[in-house]
C-alpha cells in the first residue's frame, strides 16, 4: 500500500503541471479575481523600442526588417533595434539597405542574445522595451494591443500571444503546438489571478524603468519577466497581441532545443531561488506549480513508474511483473516504430520530457549555453534538409 501511494503521489506531481494546477487557478479566479488590468485603447501610448537579437538569420532577416517597419508605422514613436551576434553568414549585409532605419549593433565575437539586448536596451530610452526573436512576425496592431496594458501604471510586464505554425503530419510538431495551445491557456490563468510566471521570448515587453542588466549567460526572457514579478509589478497576457513562429517539425533538431531552453531555465531558477522562496503565497505556488515540477516531470514519471513496479511485485511474482511490463514496452516501441498515430505523438511528447530533464542535468553540471543557433542556420548547414 506504501508503495502505491508513492506512485500515485509522483504520478500526481507528473501531471500537476497541466491538470490540477490550472484547475486550481479556475477556482481561484472565480472565488478572488485580480483586479483587471486598465485597458485603453486611446491614442497615449507610451513610445517604443523593439529590441531583436539575431545570429545566422540571412534567411529571413528581411522578413522580419520589413515586419519591423511596419509595426513602426503604427504607433506614434517607436525605435528599431538589432543586435547580430558575430553572425557568420549574410545577416548584417542583408540589413545594410535598414540601416537609416533601423539601428542595427554588430558584435564583434560570440557574446550570446542577452549580452546583445543589454546593449540595445542602453541605446533605446523609450518607456516600452518590446523583445522578439529573430524568427518570428508579429501581427501588425500587436504594439498598440500591447500598449494599451501599459496605460495602467500597475503593469510592468506584458506578454504576446505566441502561434505556432507547424508542419503537418509530423509528430514532433504536432505535439509541440497541441503542448502550446495548453500553455497559453495556462499563461492566460496566470494573468487573470496570480500573475504570469515567466515570459516567451517570441513577444513580450517591459517597462524600461523595471528592466534589470541580465547576466550574459542567464536567459533574458524568463529572468526579465520573472525579476519584474517578483517586484511585485503585475506580468500580465496580453491575448490579442500576436506573434508568429514555425515550429519545428525534426525531432533531433526539437530535442536539442528542449534541452538548451531547460537547462538555461533552471540556471535562472539557480539564480533567483532564494528570491522566489521569499516571494507571496500566489507566486510561489505558480512558480513550482508551472515552473519547478515541469522541469521534473520526466523524474516524477520515472518514479511513479519505479513504485508501481515495486508494489505489483510485492503482490505478483516478480518473473511475471518482468516480462509484462518488457512485453508491454516491446509493443509500445513497435507501434511508435510502425507510426501509429497516438504512440507517435505520445513518443514526441515523452521525448520532449527526457530533453527538459537532461537539460535540468546539464544545468547541474554547470553548462551554460551563452550562445544559440536557430534552426534556419542547422538546416543551411545540411544540404538534405528543405
Amino acid at each position: 500500500m506504501i508503495l502505491f501511494v508513492a506512485a500515485a503521489v509522483f504520478a500526481l506531481l507528473a501531471v500537476h503541471p497541466f491538470t490540477t494546477y490550472p484547475a486550481s487557478l479556475l477556482v481561484l479566479r472565480v472565488l478572488k479575481p485580480r483586479r483587471a488590468a486598465r485597458v485603453e485603447h486611446g491614442d497615449a501610448l507610451p513610445s517604443f523600442a523593439i529590441c531583436v537579437p539575431a545570429y545566422n538569420e540571412e534567411d529571413g532577416i528581411v522578413a522580419k526588417a520589413e515586419n519591423m517597419l511596419a509595426l513602426q508605422r503604427t504607433v506614434p514613436k517607436c525605435e528599431l533595434l538589432v543586435y547580430v551576434d558575430a553572425a557568420t553568414d549574410r545577416t548584417v549585409e542583408r540589413l545594410a539597405p535598414y540601416r537609416d532605419r533601423i539601428t542595427v549593433v554588430v558584435g564583434e565575437t560570440r557574446a550570446g542574445k542577452s549580452n546583445g539586448l543589454n546593449m540595445l536596451v542602453a541605446e533605446a530610452p523609450a518607456d516600452v522595451l518590446v523583445f522578439s526573436d529573430a524568427n518570428v512576425l508579429l501581427d501588425r496592431d500587436a504594439l498598440r494591443r500591447i500598449g494599451a496594458r501599459f496605460t495602467d501604471p500597475a503593469v510592468g510586464c506584458v506578454c504576446g500571444h505566441l502561434r505556432y505554425e507547424h508542419d503537418v503530419g509530423t509528430a514532433v510538431a504536432s505535439s509541440g503546438n497541441l503542448y502550446w495551445k495548453l500553455e497559453e491557456r495556462i499563461r492566460q490563468l496566470e494573468s487573470d489571478t496570480i500573475g504570469v510566471v515567466g515570459a516567451d521570448g517570441s513577444l513580450f515587453a517591459v517597462r524600461r524603468s523595471l528592466y534589470p542588466i541580465v547576466p550574459a549567460d542567464i536567459i533574458d526572457d524568463f529572468f526579465v519577466s520573472m525579476t519584474v514579478l517578483l517586484g511585485r509589478n503585475l506580468v500580465v497576457r496580453a491575448p490579442d497581441a500576436y506573434a508568429f513562429e514555425r515550429i519545428c517539425g525534426d525531432g533531433g533538431q526539437e530535442f536539442g532545443r528542449k534541452v538548451r531552453i531547460a537547462c538555461q531555465a533552471f540556471n535562472v531558477h539557480r539564480l533567483l531561488w532564494k528570491e522566489i522562496a521569499r516571494a507571496r503565497f500566489g507566486v510561489l505556488y505558480g512558480y513550482v506549480s508551472h515552473r519547478l515540477l515541469k522541469w521534473l516531470i520526466i523524474y516524477n514519471l520515472a518514479a511513479a513508474c519505479g513504485f508501481a513496479l515495486l508494489a505489483l511485485c510485492a503482490l505478483l511474482p516478480a518473473k511475471a511483473v518482468a516480462l509484462a511490463t518488457l512485453g508491454t514496452a516491446a509493443a509500445a516501441v513497435l507501434a511508435w516504430r510502425i507510426g501509429v498515430p497516438p504512440m507517435r505523438q505520445l513518443g514526441a511528447i515523452l521525448l520532449a520530457f527526457v530533453g527538459v530533464g537532461l537539460g535540468v542535468m546539464r544545468s547541474l553540471q554547470g553548462e551554460r549555453f551563452q550562445t544559440w543557433t536557430p534552426m534556419s542556420a542547422i538546416r543551411a548547414r545540411d544540404p538534405a534538409r528543405p
